[in-house]
């Protein structure tokens, strides 16, 4: 393995003098006696040290996505009774109420704050608090264990091992449950390299911008092993090489893809570019991720088979239920949590023990005919056209289906009808009653922002029923772009 620990743009640590770092960072929490420490910070050093030293210090962390509004963050630091923020400079400033002093974490600037605010009751043992959505207003805060967080870390490193995988790249921001724990913490465990920048170095800006040209260079640059994607993201970095005419670098042993469906066409295509691209499964009420495909052991189109740490099984309703590494509990709610978790993913498991996720069971649209479809059964086909980045279907009560459709880089290249013929091709593998009638395209960056989706990239279906379905649900001449 490597002799370094942690690597940013401009400094490099082997473990004795990471060790310090973390131990500066205890320190910190230790003299300022906090009981839940929210963390606004960009990827970077201060981050890994600083979550590092609350769990070895049994300091509840609450990581926040640097792109939450004021009103986001705030409604989490009430719900968790956060006495203690760190942040980056930039975004203390948006908090001039509170009184900031400035120092330095792992070589980087930081901002601290105490807040004179209430505990909160957790569950007994809670670690880390994450919440399930980025855009709602009232996201659940799920409350996790330290045992459950290590599981998950040894799960993937149990199976990870024999790929000899050296250099992880983080690449999602660290708020985000599946870059946190199934790749740092895994990595860091495993005693492998973690590579961590800031966003904009591996091409996220915000919460919806995304640069596959910034994200490969990245890659290249600091011959990465690893990295964990979301599948639009994916989908980018395909079209990319497959427009300039390049191949995936080398170096790269395995890319984690989740979050959402994947497809088995996006997955051809990142092998044919040279992409170990394989697909996982996981939830925030399990620690993150719970199957995985990995090579020998993979089977396009589906989540993979369980990890180490994780047993699943499916209900006599088809719903995908999950136990091993479960949460302590939701924030705020007493209610104990069972043996076995109800996912709310529908889904079935093969004869080879691989899962196969068909859809969320609160999304199922029941058509006038009567007929039940999965939404994002139909959306895996959508978007394994090469035009379509993102697709969501809409239709519950209506006579056909329609879908809001967000173009790939790739469709500005072709055609004015560009889209017009993807849905085509995805209609011809549909059945009749699962083929989309009519279509609306829109703006990714501008749905982002009006908070259309989560943090994690995945649809808010309610609102995005009340800002687009207006136009799909009245009658068309023919598609048209939305306002």
């Amino acid at each position: 393995m490597n002799s370094m620990v942690v690597q940013t743009a401009s400094a490099a640590w082997r473990a004795a003098d990471w060790q310090q770092q973390v131990d500066a960072a205890a320190g910190l929490l230790q003299r300022t006696g906090v009981r839940v420490l929210a963390s606004l910070l960009d990827n970077g050093a201060a981050f890994i040290a600083l979550d590092e030293a609350a769990l070895a210090t049994q300091t509840v962390h609450v990581p926040l996505p640097p792109f939450f509004t004021p009103a986001q963050t705030q409604h989490a630091l009430r719900a968790a009774g956060v006495d203690l923020l760190v942040a980056s400079p930039a975004l203390s400033a948006l908090w001039p109420q509170l009184t900031w002093t400035h120092q330095q974490l792992a070589g980087e600037p930081v901002s601290v704050a105490t807040i004179d605010a209430d505990p909160v009751p957790m569950p007994a043992g809670t670690a880390k608090l994450t919440f399930t959505s980025g855009t709602t207003g009232q996201p659940k805060g799920v409350c996790l264990g330290g045992d459950a967080l290590r599981a998950v870390a040894n799960g993937l490193v149990q199976v990870l091992g024999p790929l000899g995988i050296e250099r992880h790249l983080s690449v999602l921001p660290y708020a985000v449950l599946l870059e946190n724990v199934a790749g740092t913490m895994a990595a860091r465990q495993q005693g492998a390299t973690v590579i961590s920048l800031p966003s904009q170095a591996v091409g996220l800006s915000g919460s919806s911008q995304f640069d596959p040209a910034v994200f490969d260079l990245a890659i290249r640059s600091y011959e990465a092993n690893s990295v964990i994607l979301l599948p639009q993201m994916l989908r980018a970095w395909v079209a990319y090489l497959a427009m300039s005419g390049q191949r995936a670098s080398d170096s790269l042993k395995f890319v984690a893809v989740g979050g959402a469906a994947v497809g088995a066409t996006l997955l051809a295509q990142a092998h044919a570019l040279g992409i170990p691209a394989y697909e996982g499964y996981g939830l925030s009420e399990g620690a993150s991720v719970q199957t995985l495909n990995l090579p020998g052991a993979s089977r396009a189109g589906c989540a993979g088979r369980a990890l180490p740490h994780a047993q699943l099984r499916v209900s006599d309703d088809g719903e995908i239920e999950v136990r091993g590494s479960l949460m302590l509990g939701y924030l705020g709610d007493p209610t104990p949590v069972p043996e076995w978790w109800p996912s709310g993913d529908l889904g079935h498991i093969d004869a080879d023990g691989f899962l196969h996720i068909d859809g969320r069971r609160k999304h199922v649209l029941i058509t006038s005919y009567g007929r039940n479809v999965s939404p994002e059964w139909v959306e895996t086909v959508l978007t394994s056209q090469p035009a379509i980045a993102m697709a969501v279907v809409m239709g519950d009560g209506q006579p056909a289906l329609s879908a809001v459709i967000w173009p790939s880089p790739l469709a500005r290249s072709l055609p004015q009808g560009g889209v017009a013929q993807a849905v085509a091709q995805a209609n011809a593998q549909l059945p009749d009653y699962a083929r989309i009638d009519r279509w609306v395209v829109s703006d990714l960056a501008r749905d982002m922002a009006r908070g259309l989706f989560t943090a994690n990239g995945r649809p808010v279906r309610d609102r995005m029923l009340a800002v687009h379905g207006p136009c799909l649900c009245s009658p068309l001449a023919d598609p048209a772009p939305t306002a």
